[in-house]
């Protein structure tokens, strides 16, 4: 195992950011025999979107440090860093307690088998009790081999359409990284992004559409009597279907006043000029 950092390289024309391992363990990336510099660089910037830290290359077939992986991690120069060469995946894992393996091909083995959404749960408790974890990742054109496999007590299969179900390296590892951040993660699943207002009482609302059917009254809109009930009851259905935001119902309440104003000002017109 070696660490080398290219300290004369430039950081692939972006500022670094400023990354650190979370604390407490986190799942640890590891390459197997990868084959473009590039596509380090980018699992780099999967690994940082999804606040992983770790990485780990399995004789990568270049040779490592590579300044093209730099070109391509968009500011995560950190892990790149970081990352550790080992010769063989059995010394790249032998620290660890768990290790998870991603075999999109079927195997003739009996062995826990989990998507990446159960993969990442399953990552998350298992470092929670301070356990150590790694997932391993095959080469670019032909996956892991039986022998990368037989270091792994879990499989990761992504349900991916099955009529194109290839992935690039860096998109293997971002689905993964995207699981397990979002484990955690306390962002409402849906929201209504209201900025500097908020969303409207029933009772504010109520009093707009109250005004708003005086006005119709009064314009002749809702003269038909009959249909009257169902008009009224379409505006608000209408309104009340989403979360109006006062801000919304104040636009609408100045809408209504001009319009007012100007059937004051102009007078009804005449059936025949409707």
């Amino acid at each position: 195992m070696h660490r080398l950092v290219p300290e004369a390289w430039t950081r692939g024309g972006k500022p670094a950011a400023d990354l650190k391992p979370l604390p407490g363990e986190s799942p640890i990336v590891v390459l197997v025999r990868p084959q473009l510099a590039e596509n380090i660089g980018a699992v780099a910037r999967a690994m940082a979107n999804g606040g992983l830290f770790h990485l780990r290359l399995v004789a990568p077939r270049d040779g490592w440090p590579q300044d093209r992986a730099w070109r391509t991690a968009s500011g995560a120069d950190a892990i790149l860093e970081a990352a550790t060469v080992f010769p063989d995946t059995p010394s790249a894992v032998a620290d660890c307690h768990r290790v998870f393996a991603t075999c999109p091909r079927p195997r003739h083995i009996v062995v826990p088998l989990r998507t990446a959404r159960a993969a990442a749960e399953d990552l998350r408790q298992i470092n929670g009790r301070g356990l150590r974890t790694a997932v391993l990742f095959g080469p670019e054109r032909a996956g892991l081999e039986n022998d990368d496999v037989a270091c792994a007590d879990t499989l990761v299969r992504y349900p991916l359409n099955p009529e194109h179900m290839s992935l690039n390296l860096a998109q293997a590892v971002m689905i993964l990284a995207y699981e397990w951040w979002t484990v955690t993660e306390p962002t409402p699943p849906r929201q209504l992004q209201t900025n500097e207002t908020h969303v409207a009482t029933k009772g504010q609302l109520e009093g707009f559409l109250d005004r708003l059917v005086a006005e119709l009254d009064a314009a002749g809109f809702l003269d038909n009597l009959p249909k009257r009930p169902g008009m009224v009851r379409n505006l608000r259905h209408w309104f009340e279907r989403g979360e109006v935001t006062e801000q919304e119902l104040r636009t609408l309440h100045g809408v209504v006043t001009e319009l007012s104003r100007g059937r004051m000002r102009r007078g009804r017109p005449d059936e025949d000029q409707r």
